[in-house]
C-alpha cells in the first residue's frame, strides 16, 4: 500500500502498520537521498530514531537506501534526542539527518524527520522538493535501489558526549549544584534517558527519576509531558522535597516543568520567564523570537527589555532560521519548544529544562513567584488553547468565515488582525483569540489570552462562539 507522503511542520507521521510501513519507508528515504544529492558533496547522513518499536529495523531499511543512492549512512547506534541529533549534524558536517520519531504522538504512531545541513528542522521549499521526488518515484514504479552494508556494517556515530558537553557550556550546572536544590527527572520512556539525569548527576546535583526505561507503549498513553500525565513526577518531588520537576517528551524535543508545590508551569510562562532571565543574567540583547499562537507576555517583555520581537508562523523551523542567523537570544512555542542563542536550531527540551533549575537554583525562588514578579513588571496575561472538532458543513462555513477581517468578538471590538499564520484577532484591551485550521483532521485549534483570570471563562465562550455560529 503506498500513500500520498507529506510533510508537515515537524516531518511525516503515519500509524506503524498502517500507511508507516516499509514500502513507504523506502520511498520516503529514497526522496530525502534524491535532494541530498542536489547538495554539495561530500554526501553523508546521519539516520537515528526514539526508542519506538521497530525502530532498529526502520534504521537500517533507511541505511541501506540512502546507500543505495550512493549516500554515506552514519547510523546512530543508540535512541537519542532530536536536538542531540541536530547538534551532531553540526558537529560532524554530515547532509542532514534522518529520525525516527513520531515525538509526542500516541505510541502507535512512528515518523521521520529530516535535519538539513545547517541541523534545523527542513523548510518547506526543501519538503516540496523531497515531495516531488517521492511522487515521482510513486508513478515510475520503479524499483528502489539498496544496498548492502559493508563488512563490519555502516559507520556509527555517538552523539550523547558531544551533546552533553555542549549543554555544559550553556547552563550554569555549577550554580545548580550550589544551591543544594533537589531535581525529580521524567524522560517519559523516550530518548531523553540518560541525557539531563547523568549531567545533573554529574555535576553533583541531587536528580531522582521516574520512567528510567524503555517502554514502547510510553505507559499506555503518548508520550508527552502534559499536566495530566505528570502524576509520578510529583509523587517523586513530593518524597525527596524536590525544588523542580523537569520532564521531556519522546524525542525529547519538548519540554514540561513541575513547581515545589506541584503546579505544572504552562510552556507559554516557562519561555517568558526564560526569555527574562537569559537577559538578566548573559546580557543578550539581539532579540527574541515566538510563534504566533504563543504568548504576548513575550511581546510586553521584549518591549520592557527593548529588544526586537520576531512574531513567526507555527512551525519551529521559523526559529531555526533566526537561530542560525543570531538574530534572537531565544525562541520559543507555546507548544513546549525552546533553544536560545549559539544551541541547535531545533526544539530542545534536554536545555529547558536545565536552563529552568539554572534559573530557580540562581534566583531561590519557584517559578510561581518568579512569574508573579514578571506580571507585576509587565502585566498579567492568561493563555488557554482548545481544540474543535468540526463537522464537514461547519469547517466549510467556517473556512469561508476566516477569510473575512472581523471588526467585532461578541460585542468586543477587534483593534487589529494579525494573519502571520491563521487568524489572530488582537482586541482592545490586549488580549486576543487565534484560530488556526488543522491541516490533518476536521480541528480548528482556537488559542484565547485574556489580561485577568476573570475574563477567562467569558474570553473563551467568546471564541468557541465565534467558531460554530
Amino acid at each position: 500500500m503506498s500513500t500520498s507522503i507529506k510533510f508537515g511542520t515537524s516531518g511525516w507521521r503515519a500509524i506503524v502498520a498502517d500507511e508507516f510501513i516499509v514500502s513507504n519507508i523506502k520511498l520516503a528515504v529514497a526522496g530525502i537521498a534524491a535532494y541530498v544529492k542536489t547538495q554539495p558533496q561530500p554526501h553523508r547522513v546521519l539516520v537515528g530514531r526514539d526508542p519506538r518499536f521497530l525502530g532498529e529495523s526502520f534504521v537500517d531499511i533507511a541505511a541501506r537506501v540512502l546507500a543505495g543512492a550512493g549516500i554515506m549512512p552514519i547510523v546512530i547506534s543508540e535512541a537519542a534526542p532530536t536536538p542531540g541529533i541536530a547538534h551532531a549534524v553540526r558537529t560532524m558536517k554530515t547532509s542532514g539527518a534522518i529520525n525516527f520519531t513520531a515525538s509526542h504522538n500516541p505510541p502507535e504512531y512512528n515518523g521521520i524527520k529530516f535535519s538539513t545541513h545547517d541541523g534545523a528542522p527542513a523548510l518547506p521549499e526543501v519538503t516540496k522538493q523531497i515531495e516531488a521526488a517521492i511522487a515521482s518515484l510513486q508513478a515510475s514504479g520503479a524499483e528502489i535501489p539498496q544496498a548492502n552494508p559493508p563488512e563490519g556494517g555502516f559507520e556509527t556515530a555517538d552523539v550523547k558526549a558531544s551533546f552533553l558537553k555542549r549543554l555544559e557550556e550553556l547552563v550554569d550546572l555549577k550554580a545548580i549544584a550550589k544551591s543544594g536544590i533537589k531535581i525529580v527527572y521524567d524522560p517519559f520512556w523516550g530518548a531523553g534517558r540518560g541525557y539531563s539525569s547523568d549531567l545533573l548527576l554529574s555535576a553533583g546535583v541531587p536528580c531522582e527519576t521516574v520512567h528510567d526505561f524503555r517502554d514502547v507503549l510510553f505507559g499506555g498513553h503518548a508520550p508527552e509531558p502534559d499536566d495530566h500525565l505528570l502524576g509520578d513526577t510529583r509523587a517523586k518531588m513530593k518524597e525527596i522535597g524536590a525544588a523542580l520537576g523537569i520532564a521531556t517528551d519522546g524525542d525529547a524535543d519538548r519540554f514540561g516543568i513541575v513547581d515545589a508545590d506541584g503546579t505544572f508551569i504552562q510552556p507559554n510562562y516557562v519561555i517568558a520567564l526564560l526569555f527574562d532571565y537569559l537577559v538578566e543574567t548573559r546580557g543578550w540583547k539581539n532579540g527574541v523570537a515566538k510563534s504566533v499562537a504563543t504568548t504576548n507576555l513575550i511581546n510586553a517583555l521584549a518591549d520592557y527589555h527593548k529588544v526586537p520581537i520576531f512574531e513567526t508562523p507555527v512551525g519551529f523551523k521559523y526559529i531555526g532560521e533566526l537561530i542560525i542567523a543570531d538574530k534572537i537570544a531565544i525562541g520559543g512555542e507555546e507548544s513546549a519548544g525552546l533553544t536560545i542563542r549559539g544551541h541547535v536550531p531545533e526544539k530542545d527540551g534536554v536545555i529547558a529544562g536545565l536552563l529552568v533549575a539554572e534559573m530557580v537554583a540562581t534566583r531561590g525562588k519557584s517559578l510561581g513567584a518568579q512569574l508573579k514578579e514578571l506580571f507585576a513588571k509587565v502585566g498579567s496575561f492568561y493563555p488557554v488553547r482548545e481544540n474543535f472538532r468540526l463537522t464537514p458543513e461547519v469547517k466549510a462555513a467556517f473556512t469561508e468565515k476566516l477569510k473575512k477581517d472581523p471588526t467585532e468578538l461578541s460585542g468586543r471590538k477587534v483593534s487589529s488582525v494579525v494573519r502571520t499564520d491563521g487568524l489572530k484577532l488582537i482586541l482592545e484591551d490586549g488580549s486576543w483569540v487565534c484560530y488556526r485550521l488543522s491541516g490533518t483532521e476536521p480541528v480548528v485549534r482556537a488559542y484565547t489570552e485574556a489580561r485577568s483570570e476573570h475574563d477567562m471563562e467569558a474570553l473563551k465562550a467568546a471564541a468557541e462562539k465565534f467558531v460554530l455560529s
